[in-house]
């Protein structure tokens, strides 16, 4: 049975008279990356919302399966630290150097005002260990010798790596990225896929080690290349589908029209976008195309 970690149940979302997303179904199991893709106005950020519990939806739902969690997996009815988040706009203190930044959530979630008050010698003590656990967070996105500036010493690329080890020290069963690289230069953008795709490569050991749990992420990107590249699985979420041949008399809303693995990019290998030539335009086709309005289940396959 696959390990499931996040599961979208028939969730449909309007605004109004305005519909956005209708039917969307997904699985997806831990360990996994995801790229979801789509065109602008599909509802790529209000399923986002959703996952993360900000947007609760209007039907459907969203489930999390925990590890050692209930079975049937635990309904999102608001946010949780459960899922982390890592916006294309990080947000880091400008007082507080690059460890500091990543340690900071395991501070407030850890301690409490009264606490490091009354009970100093306790409060250095997990201060120390959440130090601790940053440099290690720092050194597996590869950033240890950054650790102790601050943020108007990073450079863009830099900064949304502390962005990313802020969410990742935090243990979430899933991490959502929303267009991470988009505000980024093409090297520095490069750089950042290679970082995934060593995350990514950690994934396959923590597999097979016992007590390891593999990183699940779910980024959104514009960037097909980069979609095929930093993720194993490819989703496109769009609103040009058959809905008539549903039977439906008006547009619905955006369902998943796409979902097919990617092939699994090596960190230290040269990027080589020629292998991922076809799937990119059959993606553009399905997903972006207004005129190819595919069947809903055409082009999905399996987990």
């Amino acid at each position: 049975m696959t390990d499931l970690i996040l599961k979208i149940n028939g969730v449909s979302q309007a605004f109004g008279e305005k519909k956005v997303l209708f039917d969307v179904n997904l699985a997806v199991p831990r360990g996994q990356f995801v790229s979801l893709v789509g065109p602008s106005g599909c509802g790529k950020s209000t399923l986002f919302k959703a996952v993360i519990g900000t947007h609760l939806t209007e039907h459907g739902e969203i489930r999390l399966f925990k590890v050692g969690g209930e079975s049937q997996g635990e309904r999102v009815t608001g946010p949780g630290r459960d899922r982390g988040i890592v916006y294309q706009h990080y947000s880091l203190f400008p007082f507080l150097n690059a460890q500091e930044n990543v340690a900071i959530g395991l501070t407030l979630d850890g301690t409490s005002i009264p606490g490091r008050f009354f009970k100093p010698f306790t409060w250095w003590k997990k201060q120390r260990e959440h130090m601790e656990r940053a440099a290690d967070m720092l050194q597996r996105v590869r950033l240890s010798e950054a650790m102790k500036l601050y943020p108007h010493q990073l450079s863009g690329g830099m900064r949304q790596r502390v962005a990313l080890a802020q969410a990742m020290i935090m243990q979430p069963e899933v991490i959502l990225l929303d267009e991470p690289f988009g505000a980024l230069d093409e090297a520095t953008r490069e750089d950042l896929q290679g970082m995934l795709l060593k995350l990514n490569e950690d994934n396959q050991a923590a597999r097979s080690m016992a007590g390891l749990t593999p990183l699940t992420l779910i980024i959104v990107t514009h960037e097909l290349n980069e979609a095929l590249y930093v993720g194993d699985r490819v989703v496109g979420l769009s609103q040009h589908w058959d809905w008539e041949a549903e039977g439906h008399a008006q547009f619905p809303g955006a369902t998943i029209t796409y979902d097919q693995p990617a092939p699994v990019g090596i960190a230290k290998t040269s990027r080589d976008f020629e292998r991922f030539k076809m799937q990119r335009e059959e993606i553009r086709r399905v997903v972006f195309e207004p005129k190819k309005k595919p069947r809903r289940t055409e082009y999905l396959a399996p987990i």
